[in-house]
C-alpha cells in the first residue's frame, strides 16, 4: 500500500490537503527530501535530523497522549494511545540504530542543541494540547502522520527498488503498509470529529493542519541548513 487512496470527498482531510497542496508539493521538492531519496544526502545533515526528530517525538508523543485522554471513544483512545507509544519505542528504535552506524556519543548528541524550529513545533504541538479542543489537537497531530506517509512513500515510488540505499531503513519505515494503516486510522478519526464540529472549529481545525504542516516543512528545512540559535553567541 505504498500510495494511499484519496480521503473521502467532502471530508476535513479532503479539504485539508488540497488547501495545503501547494506546501505538501514545496515539501516533496525541498532539497533535504530530493538528496535523502537519490541517496546523495550528506550523513552529518542526516545526523542532525535524526537528533533533532529523536527530540521532536517526545512532544509529539505527549500530545498524542493528551489526546488519547480525551477521546470518548474506546476504541480512538487505544489507537492514540498506541500511536504514542510508537512514537517513544518504535520510531526512536529506527534513530538509535542510525545513531550508532554514525557513531554518535552520548556527548555529541548532548552538545547538539535542539533547534529553534524543533522547540517550535514541539511547543506548538503541547501548546494545542494544553489550550485547544479535541479536534483542533486531532488536526494539529495528522501532519506527522500523513505527511511523513506521503514523503516516504513518494520517494519509495520514485526510487523503485532501495536495496543498498543508505537511507533505506527510513524510507521503508514511512512507506511500509503498517505504517499506511495508522495513517489511515488518523485520517478517519479526524474526518469522523471534524463532522460533528461546527463551521468555526472545523476553520481552527484547518488552520491547526496548515500551521503543523508548515512547520514540517521547516523541520527538513532546518535540518538542510543545520539550523542553529542566531542569538547564542550574546551568550557565550
Amino acid at each position: 500500500m505504498s500510495t494511499l487512496p484519496a480521503p473521502p470527498a467532502g471530508g476535513f482531510c479532503a479539504e485539508a490537503w488540497d488547501r495545503t497542496a501547494g506546501l505538501q508539493k514545496a515539501i516533496e521538492e525541498h532539497p533535504f527530501n530530493v538528496a535523502l531519496a537519490d541517496g546523495s544526502l550528506q550523513r552529518d545533515v542526516f545526523a542532525f535530523y535524526i537528533v533533532q526528530d529523536a527530540r521532536y517525538l517526545v512532544g509529539f508523543a505527549q500530545a498524542l497522549s493528551a489526546a488519547a485522554a480525551r477521546a470518548d471513544d474506546a476504541a480512538d483512545a487505544a489507537f492514540l494511545a498506541g500511536a504514542a507509544q510508537g512514537a517513544l519505542i518504535e520510531e526512536r528504535r529506527l534513530h538509535a540504530g542510525y545513531v550508532a552506524e554514525f557513531g554518535l556519543t552520548d556527548e555529541e548528541i548532548a552538545g547538539i542543541d535542539t533547534s529553534p524550529t524543533c522547540l517550535g513545533y514541539t511547543s506548538y504541538l503541547r501548546a494545542c494540547a494544553l489550550t485547544e479542543s479535541y479536534p483542533v489537537l486531532l488536526a494539529a497531530i495528522l501532519p506527522c502522520f500523513w505527511v511523513y506517509q506521503h514523503v516516504g512513500s513518494t520517494i519509495l515510488d520514485a526510487t523503485g527498488a532501495i536495496d543498498g540505499h543508505p537511507y533505506k531503513a527510513w524510507i521503508t519505515t514511512y512507506a511500509d503498509d503498517e505504517f499506511a494503516e495508522a495513517v489511515l486510522s488518523a485520517r478517519e478519526l479526524t474526518d469522523k470529529v471534524a463532522a460533528r464540529a461546527d463551521e468555526a472549529t472545523r476553520e481552527q481545525m484547518f488552520a491547526a493542519f496548515a500551521r503543523a504542516t508548515e512547520y514540517e516543512w521547516l523541520f527538513w528545512n532546518s535540518a538542510w541548513i543545520k539550523e542553529t540559535w542566531p542569538t547564542a553567541k550574546f551568550l557565550a
